[in-house]
């Protein structure tokens, strides 16, 4: 993109992959059962949407929906699915761990951080369970995440601008601040220009319906990405 912004497209299936990357996005962020928010996608769905796309995939590592305070057993089984990611071929994983007390448990994802490495770990949208956001943001960098990705603390991103914006501020030069949940074509370059964000996450889910054809899907990420050119 010419205006230097970032587009990532958070798709399930292999053929929304492919329109999100005919629609111009420059990076997917792949995942299963986008009904409850994301889980870990098939090892399959990971090989194909490889073999099919040349965009940078990153892979959410997500073993259930529901709430982010796991348990060691699936801890364990998020430690194996990093490594199912990489040797499927992703450029990225996507996670996010909470304690008992809403907090960011730092520890734990700092060793999934260490896990995935060299690949870079974005930390989702966990972080807007959390009360007080500016503190947790800390925690995240402590991390070692190379991206966050929030809605300010809001159900949808532009509810919250002036929250991202000050999020955005703080975590300059250490984390990049990726601003999702209802971004599209009507509303992001408002986004862009309020936050000072350079990259920016959708799934579209408020544009597009579920079922619609990929033809459709390919023309809402291209009016998003024209949109912040």
């Amino acid at each position: 993109m010419t205006s230097g912004r970032v587009v990532e497209i958070s798709v399930e299936s292999v053929e929304r992959a492919v329109a999100a990357e005919r629609g111009g996005a420059a990076r997917i962020e792949l995942c299963g059962e986008l009904n409850v928010g994301g889980v870990t996608p098939s090892v399959e769905l990971m090989r194909e949407t490889r073999a099919r796309v040349r965009l940078p995939i990153f892979s959410m590592v997500r073993p259930r929906g529901g709430d982010f305070v796991y348990s060691n057993v699936e801890f364990e089984e998020m430690k194996r699915s990093i490594g199912v990611a990489r040797a499927a071929g992703m450029d990225g994983v996507v996670l996010g761990l909470l304690r008992d007390d809403g907090s960011v448990d730092a520890t734990r994802t700092a060793e999934l951080v260490r896990a995935a490495a060299p690949l870079p770990v974005t930390f989702h949208r966990a972080f807007d369970e959390i009360a007080e956001l500016i503190a947790a943001l800390e925690d995240v960098v402590a991390t070692g995440a190379k991206r966050l990705l929030t809605s300010g603390g809001a159900a949808t991103a532009p509810g919250a601008v002036a929250r991202i914006a000050e999020i955005v501020r703080l975590a300059r030069g250490r984390l990049m601040v990726m601003p999702g949940s209802g971004v599209t074509a009507e509303n992001a370059a408002e986004i862009a220009e309020a936050t000072g964000a350079t990259e920016f996450h959708a799934g579209l889910s408020s544009v597009v319906a579920r079922d619609a054809e990929p033809d459709a899907f390919e023309r809402e990420v291209r009016r998003l990405v024209e949109a912040l050119r």
